[in-house]
């Protein structure tokens, strides 16, 4: 089950739409399932000429917020939750107690409490409902709602154990910030093949992993063609405080860039997380490699990749939580060999590593404890990034990183289905999938990049936005 929560300002307008039509006269039968009351006396009436009339409801529903000091810029908290394609049409006796279960560990509308905020959950399809909630308690309180799109999460699980639905992954900020559907379709409309988020999430992931500091980071990204807007300390200015990145033609309205800071990119990919990475690191030599050099940092990535496999597997066998720094630290040597090998365009490598990225995070994007074999890993990412761009006479230890990445991945993946986590454990294994596959396309050269597709997102997220 998927929860997907927006705020609004007009609860009048929100209601309107909810009964209305749609925009593609996709509603079908609105009508009320749940509220903080009996759902039947609350119920908007229809009018002779068929027309629903919400004056009443909305009244009630605003009537909390007269009474607060100062009322929010946004006060209509709305959450949609839908079912997965596939999952059986539930009663509206379900939905009401789904709609129950959120409100409770959201911690607007606990049960039992008789001054909470006042809600109501309407549902206008077979699949989903949406709540409507006014963000003032009924005892003159103002609402909380930190940590709100987790708790719905937890709702969104009881409801999968509760009526048997298809599960979806933990929201523990081990995924990837997904680009919106706006990203999306302002990306086809544009031609591009990917959003300009994904994009940036892949260099960002690529430049760290060959970094030791945050100015050689901030140099590899220039280097790349990223746009990058460092933020200062207001108390010292001399300290970089974070940073964001932009695309030079992704621009808004006014032709001003669009920005992303690094944890709309990911949780482990702010500035504070990329420091504790890198650690006490010695800046990268400049210049090229020689032949030896180079010969040297392949087999250095190959023998740090099969040692790694070695005490991934170990460890979770003893000490599953140890692990965590070198399952971090693999997606680095994933990111560097894809870039090595198959450049900025892409192919099957990169698609690896991409789908190698959510297994690769802790938990709530905790930083993990650094560890000998995670050090290991990264100091051969970035010194196999330095190697740059694989040559036909490197089509050997390419195939021999390929397999010593693909055990090393299989091995994570062993990790977490230790850790009883599903989620990252899917993510290992489809990368892991993707490496042995693209074994054979190593036999002789580099293979050329093939098209990358934007990726459709899915229904089951879509986000309705509320009427202005």
């Amino acid at each position: 089950m998927i929860g997907k929560v927006s705020r609004g300002k007009r609860v009048g307008g929100l209601l309107r739409y909810l009964y209305g039509p749609g925009r593609a006269n996709e509603h079908t039968d609105p009508h009320m399932v749940a509220a903080w009351e009996d759902p039947t006396a609350l119920e908007p009436p229809l009018s002779a000429a068929g027309r629903r009339d919400f004056r009443h409801l909305t009244a009630l529903l605003e009537q909390p917020l007269a009474a607060l000091t100062q009322s929010p810029a946004k006060p209509v908290w709305h959450c949609s939750l839908r079912t997965a394609p596939g999952d059986r049409r539930l009663t509206d006796a379900e939905w009401a107690e789904i709609a129950r279960e959120a409100m409770h560990r959201t911690g607007l509308a606990r049960k039992g409490d008789d001054a909470a905020c006042r809600w109501v959950a309407v549902r206008h399809a077979d699949d989903h409902i949406h709540l409507v909630v006014t963000l003032a308690r009924q005892d003159g309180k103002p609402a909380r709602t930190s940590n709100d799109f987790y708790r719905l999460g937890e709702a969104a699980r009881w409801a999968e154990e509760r009526f048997d639905l298809t599960r979806t992954a933990p929201r523990d900020r081990t995924a990837s910030k997904t680009a919106t559907r706006a990203e999306i379709e302002k990306s086809r409309r544009a031609g591009r093949r990917e959003s300009p988020r994904v994009v940036l999430r892949r260099e960002v992931r690529a430049a760290a992993a060959r970094s030791g500091t945050p100015d050689e980071f901030f140099s590899h990204l220039t280097s790349a063609g990223v746009l990058v807007r460092r933020r200062l300390s207001p108390r010292d200015p001399t300290q970089v405080t974070g940073y964001a990145v932009a695309l030079p033609g992704d621009r808004n309205r006014d032709h001003q860039p669009i920005w992303f800071g690094g944890g709309k990119l990911a949780a482990d990919l702010t500035l504070p997380k990329l420091r504790a990475r890198w650690g006490l690191a010695p800046p990268s030599p400049g210049g090229r490699l020689s032949a030896a050099e180079r010969d040297a940092a392949w087999d250095k990535a190959i023998r740090a990749a099969a040692q790694g496999a070695a005490d991934v597997r170990r460890l979770a066998a003893t000490r599953p939580s140890a692990a965590a720094d070198a399952a971090h630290a693999t997606s680095d040597v994933l990111i560097s060999a894809a870039r090595v090998v198959e450049g900025r365009a892409g192919g099957p490598l990169t698609d690896a590593a991409d789908a190698y990225d959510r297994a690769a995070r802790n938990l709530w994007a905790r930083p993990a404890r650094r560890s000998t074999t995670g050090e290991g890993l990264r100091t051969a990412a970035r010194t196999l990034a330095l190697a740059g761009r694989a040559t036909n006479n490197e089509t050997a230890q390419a195939l021999r990183l390929l397999a010593s990445l693909a055990s090393l991945v299989e091995a994570v993946a062993q990790l977490r289905e230790v850790q009883q986590r599903s989620a990252q454990a899917v993510a290992a294994r489809q990368a892991a999938e993707r490496l042995r596959a693209a074994a054979p396309s190593r036999r002789t050269a580099p293979a050329r990049p093939r098209a990358r597709e934007l990726p459709h997102r899915p229904q089951t997220r879509r986000r309705e936005v509320s009427p202005p």
